[in-house]
């Protein structure tokens, strides 16, 4: 996470959504009991788990970035991973409590929201919008999942939020038969908000599985490689990511009669060229390959 700004530190930036959340938390709730509408008190719960989420994030932030040691020479990054999928299942289990509550509440109507509890997610909704659009860019800078997830809690919290004040609305304008809208509003911020989970929860799986990186990332590490004066071609580029930063495995082509030690000195400026670029690089293993040969069966795979 280096060559960060202020306005990017992903630190940060979880520290002031884990603020707000607390301030919304008990503003919704006490909203929601006060107003009659069970859509707002989800809405509140549902930001309480924000909270232990963005706690989780931080965690696997401060975990992830404890430098590579005997029991962990490849570093501590996937703790950023396991945290973006704690979260991910806090989110899924969020939109279950929120469903349940719901058909309960669909079951057996209550009161009829107060008018006053309109305004007050109309300012919830542009709180969480800010803070999602502020996440997620800080989540993209840092190449930090767990942060763009936890971006991503904030997002289905407006959504919780919207849908709400779209189904108060209706109550109100709408008179008694439709004195369950909140109710049914809430059931479809639940299913909005499962959904996110799921595809979250299957991003931080990747991860942890070592997927392939986003293809952009791939060809711009061949790039910055055969940029270097001498590299003929690349047979072999593997990237995986752990945390914030990537880990390459590259197998460079050069001239076959180049001595031991030219192909060597090669290498390693293929190495330098690459962890002095732009690119979130914690390391690179650089091998040489004689170019004009055959590739290897695997080779193809890369």
């Amino acid at each position: 996470m280096s060559n960060q700004g202020p306005g990017n530190n992903p630190v940060r930036g979880v520290w002031q959504g884990l603020a707000v959340n607390f301030l919304l938390a008990v503003v919704k709730i006490a909203t929601g009991i006060f107003g009659h509408t069970y859509a707002l008190i989800a809405d509140g719960i549902e930001s309480t788990l924000d909270i232990f989420s963005s706690i989780v994030v931080l965690s696997g932030l401060k975990i992830g970035a404890i430098p590579p040691d005997r029991d962990h020479p490849f570093g501590h990054g996937k703790a950023e991973s396991l945290a973006a999928m704690l979260v991910s299942l806090a989110l899924l289990a969020a939109a279950g409590g929120i469903a349940a509550g719901s058909l309960k509440e669909i079951a057996h109507p209550t009161q009829t929201p107060a008018p006053f509890t309109l305004f007050v997610l109309v300012g919830v909704i542009i709180a969480k919008e800010f803070l999602f659009r502020r996440l997620i860019h800080v989540g993209k800078h840092a190449h930090s999942l767990s942060v763009q997830v936890d971006a991503w809690h904030h997002r289905s919290d407006a959504m919780t939020s919207l849908a709400a004040l779209v189904g108060i609305s209706i109550v109100l304008f709408g008179g008694d038969r439709f004195k369950g809208a909140d109710d049914w509003a809430a059931l479809l911020a639940s299913i909005i908000i499962g959904y996110n989970g799921i595809s979250l929860l299957n991003m931080a799986v990747r991860e942890i599985m070592d997927a392939a990186p986003d293809p952009a990332i791939v060809n711009a590490v061949r790039n910055v490689a055969t940029s270097v004066e001498g590299i003929r071609g690349i047979e072999k580029c593997r990237v995986r990511k752990s945390g914030t930063q990537y880990f390459v495995e590259i197998h460079v082509e050069v001239d076959g009669s180049m001595t031991v030690l030219a192909s060597h000195e090669l290498g390693h400026q293929v190495k330098d060229k690459l962890i002095a670029s732009s690119l979130p690089l914690a390391d690179v293993v650089v091998h040489i390959e004689p170019a004009g040969l055959t590739p290897r069966p695997d080779a193809l795979l890369s």
